[in-house]
């Protein structure tokens, strides 16, 4: 395998709470920028997580998000492995010029919401979030799960009782919309975000607003790792 900077770079430890999504974004961004050309080999599972300082869990769960995504493809027996794919994909669209500034103001207004939802939501609010994690569970296509998952954070909103916050909601929802229907959407990744829905809810029922600020920022910095690392080169 090529040895230089850039790909040293690439297997260099990865930094909490977003190893999942931060791995894939390592990986997913050296195979579209040529650093893991097509028919590459990565290295064995054990020296691959050693490398990343990561669980063997978590990297598999980023290896099966991506070959789910076309980009590896994972071969069995004596010379089998985890390849880079022959063609993986470029994306469809392209990603508008400011998705940066729209994800920053993701954070500013979400995690604005999640303390005020912490510190006066009610427990009707919190039964209809209840409800959108179970349709999240359950939702197919994708469609179906955006659909669910744009409710929960307008929910969420709500659950502050301050109609500007829910009208901001509204629109930087409206623009994650925009940016994630130019990436691939593993299953993968949809459960291991509603597994974070469930922990936010948690936090905001136990009127932690702290921690569901904490946990919503790592749930968001997630989302933003997957972006970076599926959408297509601009």
């Amino acid at each position: 395998m090529e040895s230089s900077s850039a790909l040293q770079a690439v297997y260099k430890p990865v930094s909490a709470p977003s190893t999942f999504e931060e791995t894939v974004e390592r990986l997913g961004t050296a195979i579209r920028t040529g650093l893991l050309p097509p028919g590459t080999r990565l290295p064995p599972e054990r020296e691959l997580a050693d490398q990343f300082g990561i669980a063997r869990s978590t990297l598999r769960q980023a290896l099966t998000t991506l070959v789910q995504s076309g980009y590896l493809v994972a071969l069995r027996g004596r010379s089998g492995g985890t390849f880079v794919a022959a063609a993986p994909p470029l994306g469809s669209g392209t990603l508008r010029a400011d998705w940066r500034e729209i994800l920053d103001t993701r954070v500013a207004v979400e995690c604005g919401a999640a303390v005020l939802a912490a510190e006066r939501g009610a427990p009707e609010d919190f039964a209809r979030m209840d409800e959108l994690i179970e349709q999240m569970d359950a939702a197919e296509p994708f469609d179906s799960y955006r659909r669910c998952d744009v409710r929960f954070h307008i929910t969420l909103a709500e659950a502050t009782g301050t109609s500007r916050l829910v009208a901001a909601m509204t629109h930087v929802q409206g623009e994650m919309t925009e940016l994630i229907s130019v990436i691939p959407h593993p299953e993968t990744v949809l459960e291991h975000a509603n597994d974070e829905h469930r922990t936010l809810l948690t936090a905001l029922r136990a009127a932690d607003a702290c921690e569901a600020a904490g946990i919503l920022r790592a749930h968001l910095r997630g989302t933003e790792h997957i972006i970076a690392g599926l959408a297509p080169s601009t």
